[in-house]
């Protein structure tokens, strides 16, 4: 699992970590990593690489092709599908810059799962949830099912 500096503002690492019973990287250099270049690594393994939620900044850096964070130096080193579910407000999921930095990665063949309609962590209901989990899997299985048989 990866996350930004931002995502462990939410969530911290030990806590994914003691969920899912796997290694949590935040950091590209971190000295005593696994890995010496986390991100490229993680890149070529992957068979899906998923961003959940896909916060408007990951969405924008992904579209700018910036690498400044091991989430998007991941997805800038893979060649596996990239699924994103984004996640934000919905002043946020309905901004200009927003839909353009989706329209952006749709171009680039970054397959979209929501934002969805609903109850939002600010307490309003519009768009900017993020898909629920179960859609989510769908999403994933679909796109691995086609990949059967391939690396």
């Amino acid at each position: 699992m990866l996350m930004t500096p931002a995502a462990t503002q939410f969530v911290g690492p030990v806590t994914f970590r003691a969920l899912s019973h796997h290694p949590v990287i935040t950091d590209m250099w971190d000295p005593h990593g696994r890995w010496d270049e986390p991100h490229v690594a993680l890149g070529e393994l992957a068979d899906l690489y998923l961003i959940a939620p896909a916060t408007a900044d990951t969405l924008g850096r992904l579209a700018g092709g910036l690498a400044g964070d091991v989430v998007c130096a991941t997805a800038l080193a893979t060649r596996a599908p990239i699924l994103v579910a984004p996640a934000m407000s919905d002043a946020m999921a309905e901004s200009p810059a927003v839909q353009e930095n989706l329209a952006r990665l749709r171009a680039r063949g970054v397959h979209v799962v929501g934002p969805e309609r609903g109850p939002l962590a600010s307490g309003k209901v519009g768009l900017g949830r993020m898909a629920e989990p179960e859609v989510i899997v769908g999403e994933v299985a679909a796109l691995l099912s086609g990949r059967a048989g391939r690396r």
